[in-house]
């Protein structure tokens, strides 16, 4: 098992982790619209949900791993109403490769988000 940390993505806030590998597999954190600094991105859900992608690529990379390698994402959101367009940006991210998913909408998100994504990947 090891532990994956990056400064190119928000640092954990708490008890945990960015990522973990284990064996070839890396399970990602849910990440969420914060930049790399600790900054909130307060825009529409579109905005924030491309920098819950930058923050996923940056684990991601660190890991090893890709968005062409991830093989499970699961989408958190604050409202269903909002999944066409989370689900457009989450296209520009996953447009040949496509992994199984799955989307949930939650009634509260970590410093009231919008969105929350986290993933598995192989590791290259």
């Amino acid at each position: 098992m090891k532990v994956v940390q990056t400064n190119q993505a928000p640092a954990a806030i708490g008890p945990y982790s960015q990522g973990i590998i284990v064996n070839n597999l890396f399970y990602s954190s849910g990440q969420i619209p914060l930049t790399a600094e600790g900054t909130l991105v307060t825009g529409d859900v579109k905005e924030q949900t491309h920098q819950v992608f930058r923050n996923l690529q940056a684990v991601l990379e660190e890991a090893g791993a890709s968005f062409e390698t991830v093989v499970k994402a699961t989408v958190f959101i604050k409202n269903m109403d909002e999944f066409s367009a989370v689900n457009e940006v989450y296209g520009e991210y996953f447009s040949t490769h496509k992994p199984a998913r799955s989307c949930v909408e939650v009634a509260r998100l970590p410093k009231d988000v919008l969105v929350e994504i986290e993933v598995v990947a192989l590791v290259k």
